[in-house]
C-alpha cells in the first residue's frame, strides 16, 4: 500500500492532537490512582470509544496481515514502556524536566525521517530543526532544575521519551498498510493486559475513587490525541510530525498558567515562537522531504 497524500487539514489535525496531548501530564497528577495504573485506565477506557469510532468512520477494525500485525505489536511494547516511565517520572520530578525529557522523542522521529528519505537534512531543515531545539530549551529553561532529588524522575523521562520515538518509528511502518483507528485500536488492546500487568507488580492503587481524571486522560490523550496523531504519521512527513510535537511544551506552559498560576516569561514566549517559526519553516515546499509515494513498502 502506497502512501496517502497529505490531506488539507492532516496538519491542523496533527497539532489539535498535540495540544490534546499536552494535557496529560496534568491529569496524571490529578488521578488517585498508580502512575501506571493512570496508564492502564487511559487505554482501556478509551478502547470502546476507538472502536465506535472505528466503526462509524467506516475503518472496519481487523486483523492485518501478520507483518502489519508484528509491527503494532512492537509499536504497543514501545508504548506501554513509554506510559509506565513517563507517568512515573512525572510524579517524581518537576513538570518542566519531564516535558523537556519527554520530547526527546520528537527529535528520534524527526531523525528518522530524514534517514527514510535517504538524505541528510538540507539547509531549511536543519535551520527548523536547530530553530526547534533552541526554542524547545528556551521554553523549558525557566522551569527546568537539575537537582539529586529529580535525578530519577529525570531518568525515566529521558526513557519514556527515547521509546515514544520507538514507537512513532513502528507506527509510521504499520501505516503504510493499516488505516489509524484499526492500528491505534490494536495497538491500544495489546497495551491493556501489559500495564495491568506492570501496574500489579508494582503494587500499585488500580481501582480510583474519582473516575472523572481518568475519563477526560483516555477521552483527550488515546482517543483524540493519539487517534489525530496516528492519523497524521500516514499523511504527513516524519520529520514535520517529529518537530509538530514540540508544540506540546508550549501547551504545558499554558496549562500551568491556567491551572497551577506559573507565569509565562518572555524566554516562554520566545521559546513557543522558534517552535513556531520551525514549524512554518519544515513545512515550506521542498523536494525530499517525503519518501516517495511509489516507493515499496
Amino acid at each position: 500500500m502506497t502512501r496517502q497524500p497529505p490531506h488539507r487539514f492532516a496538519f491542523p489535525a496533527l497539532l489539535a492532537g498535540n495540544v490534546a496531548l499536552a494535557f496529560g501530564p496534568w491529569l496524571v497528577r490529578l488521578a488517585d490512582v498508580g502512575p501506571v495504573a493512570a496508564g492502564f485506565w487511559r487505554v482501556t477506557i478509551a478502547l470502546p470509544f476507538l472502536w465506535v469510532v472505528a466503526r462509524a468512520t467506516g475503518q472496519q477494525p481487523h486483523w492485518p496481515r501478520r507483518s502489519l500485525l508484528i509491527a503494532i505489536l512492537i509499536a504497543a511494547v514501545f508504548y506501554v514502556l513509554d506510559l509506565a516511565a513517563w507517568n512515573a517520572g512525572i510524579r517524581m520530578t518537576k513538570l518542566g524536566n519531564a516535558t523537556l525529557f519527554g520530547n526527546t522523542g520528537s527529535f528520534v522521529f524527526a531523525i528518522y525521517g530524514l534517514w527514510l528519505a535517504h538524505r541528510l537534512p538540507s539547509a531549511k531543515q536543519g535551520g527548523a530543526l536547530a530553530l526547534a531545539v533552541a526554542g524547545a530549551a528556551l521554553l523549558m529553561s525557566g522551569s527546568y532544575e537539575l537537582s539529586p532529588k529529580n535525578f530519577t524522575g529525570d531518568l525515566l523521562t529521558l526513557g519514556a521519551g527515547l521509546l515514544y520515538g520507538g514507537y512513532l518509528i513502528f507506527v509510521e511502518r504499520a501505516r503504510t498498510g493499516v488505516q489509524p483507528l484499526p492500528l491505534l485500536l490494536l495497538a491500544t488492546l495489546f497495551g491493556v493486559p501489559m500495564l495491568f500487568a506492570i501496574s500489579a507488580g508494582l503494587g500499585e492503587q488500580i481501582w480510583p475513587t474519582d473516575w472523572t481524571p481518568l475519563v477526560i486522560f483516555a477521552l483527550s490523550s488515546q482517543v483524540l490525541g493519539q487517534g489525530l496523531l496516528v492519523y497524521s504519521i500516514g499523511t504527513l512527513p516524519p520529520l514535520v510530525v517529529g518537530l509538530a510535537l514540540l508544540t506540546q511544551p508550549a501547551v504545558s506552559a499554558t496549562v500551568g498558567w491556567l491551572a497551577y498560576g506559573e507565569k509565562l516569561s518572555a524566554t516562554d514566549l520566545i521559546g513557543a515562537a522558534a517552535i513556531a517559526g520551525a514549524l512554518v519553516l519544515v513545512r515550506l515546499p521542498e523536494k525530499g522531504l517525503r519518501v516517495a509515494d511509489d516507493e515499496p513498502s
